[in-house]
């Protein structure tokens, strides 16, 4: 029997695929994305020791005020903006990039971007 599956649960099964070989260390981390229908969400996170370093999304306080809604490329931005910054300021300068199963494109490739021009390299 065939089940179909819905959208999240492809993209689900496409992020543990990568995620098997995607690994975040205490010196090199992983960048990881997330993104609703409404927000984003982005996270320096230490596989290693189980540990968030740093994160941004676009409910933060910094980014909620300056945008009407958070669901768009500009927001992205905003929020790529201020992980680099929160990750440098905590002395973290390369990190390894985690679609979270996404396409990179949109809202994905925006938030990248942002982070690489702010600092961080990977």
């Amino acid at each position: 029997m065939i089940t179909k599956l819905n959208k999240n649960k492809v993209r689900v099964r496409k992020h543990l695929r990568v995620r098997k070989k995607v690994k975040g260390t205490g010196e090199r981390p992983r960048l990881n994305v997330f993104r609703s229908l409404n927000h984003i969400y982005a996270q320096v996170i230490d596989d290693t020791a189980g540990v968030t370093l740093a994160a941004a999304s676009t409910l933060d306080e910094g980014i909620k005020g300056k945008i009407a809604f958070g669901g768009n490329k500009e927001a992205a931005k905003m929020v790529g903006q201020l992980v680099a910054k929160k990750a440098i300021d905590k002395g973290i300068k390369q990190v390894v990039f985690d679609r979270g199963g996404y396409i990179y494109h949109g809202r994905v490739k925006e938030l990248a971007d942002a982070a690489r021009e702010a600092g961080l390299e990977f």
